[in-house]
């Protein structure tokens, strides 16, 4: 008699890869608010083991899977996934309490290095002064990193952020500070414009507010105000030489998708402040290019800053388009708004589209010139100026 085949026994990743695509599509399909919270507690609870597992590869698997079979059970399980990293349950004095990882994007430019990197215990020390005075409810408890990030010395992947928001989380209860040695490692990456990132953990009573805008009389508009106006100034003296702008303090992953969009505009405006300073012109003197580009969709549109009636490519900035955006939505009016908000008047916008060619000896993006041609830009740059290409 043949012995039967032997059996292959699926591995834990595959089977509970296989359980979070269901449980996120139940969640997806769900039809009352007793039945979303029965799947999210399911999802989360299976998430946190994940997490817990540092089982980065399921996560991603199941995610990926998703991506492409169902949009609607994707953001159900993406947003359970961003929850469970970036929110922990402590205990302070016998009492449950959440906390939530969260970060203040500061959008910068400089023709001299942006500053990253440690803080320093004064700046600190006004920092937490000024966010419980000014974001945070009353009472809250709060921990910061004492570390400035760039996007190069964020953690990598949902594991990592997750250990770090519980070592966030844990210093909450003293209303501590994590020192980020090991942040110094990466070093970040040289761009005129880009965004840096405080980072802590702010915990309330379970079921409470956390967030000012949470109470009565009050809206983030005029939170975001306050904390631009008087939060802000004891990182002056670190940004001496940048301009700095401040998003709203926001949980982590929210943050990082903010900084993402106002990036895009905040790049724009900063090259034409710096085309002028660096060229000594005015903005009526230059010309924009736009075009679109394409990889297997339409992935980005270029800008090329010109002067005008003359060849040489002086600038380049990407616009990338993020979640949600597509060659339906109107990015070019969006663009073309800023530029002209910022002094350009003169605008070239190419109907055909362009392939995503970067230069082989570099690898920065090339950029649509009047005639149609992508080219490198040739920025006049002095010794102390960064790459002109903007992040």
């Amino acid at each position: 008699m043949n012995k039967r085949p032997r059996t292959v026994r699926r591995s834990r990743g595959a089977a509970e890869v296989d359980e979070l695509i269901h449980i996120a599509t139940s969640l997806g399909v769900s039809c009352t608010l007793a039945e979303d919270r029965f799947w999210q507690d399911k999802l989360a609870s299976l998430v946190s083991e994940i997490l817990l597992d540092e089982d980065e590869e399921t996560l991603n698997a199941a995610l990926d899977t998703l991506s492409k079979t169902d949009p609607q059970a994707w953001n159900e399980l993406a947003d359970i996934v961003e929850a469970c990293t970036e929110t922990q349950t402590i205990l302070i004095d016998k009492n449950e309490y959440q906390a939530i990882m969260f970060a203040v994007p500061l959008l910068a430019w400089s023709r001299f290095n942006i500053p990253a990197g440690p803080l320093g215990d004064e700046r600190i020390t006004s920092l937490r002064e000024h966010l419980s005075k000014h974001v945070f409810v009353e009472g809250a408890k709060l921990s910061l990193a004492d570390f400035l990030f760039s996007p190069d010395q964020l953690p990598q992947g949902y594991c990592n952020t997750a250990k770090l928001s519980k070592l966030l989380a844990n210093l909450t209860s003293s209303n501590g500070t994590l020192m980020c040695e090991q942040a110094n490692n990466a070093e970040p990456s040289a761009f005129l414009t880009d965004t840096r990132y405080l980072l802590g953990a702010i915990a309330a009573p379970k079921g409470k507010a956390v967030f000012r805008w949470q109470e009565e009389n009050s809206s983030r508009k005029d939170i975001l105000t306050q904390w631009q106006k008087q939060g802000l100034n004891s990182l002056q003296s670190l940004f001496a030489g940048c301009a700095m702008e401040s998003l709203l303090p926001i949980s982590y992953f929210a943050a990082w998708r903010e900084s993402d969009r106002a990036s895009r505009a905040y790049s724009l405006r900063a090259s034409v402040s710096f085309l002028q300073l660096l060229l000594s012109v005015e903005a009526r003197q230059l010309t924009c290019v736009i075009a679109a580009c394409h990889g297997r969709r339409l992935e980005e549109y270029r800008v090329g800053f010109v002067r005008r009636n003359e060849e040489p490519m002086l600038h380049g900035v990407v616009w990338p388009l993020l979640d949600g955006e597509d060659e339906h939505t109107d990015c070019i009016a969006e663009i073309e708004a800023i530029l002209r908000e910022s002094g350009i008047t003169d605008i070239v916008v190419h109907e055909h589209s362009f392939p995503m060619d970067q230069c082989d000896d570099c690898g920065t993006p090339l950029f649509p010139n009047l005639d149609g041609d992508l080219i490198h830009t040739e920025t006049p740059e002095s010794s102390d100026t960064p790459s002109p290409h903007l992040h």
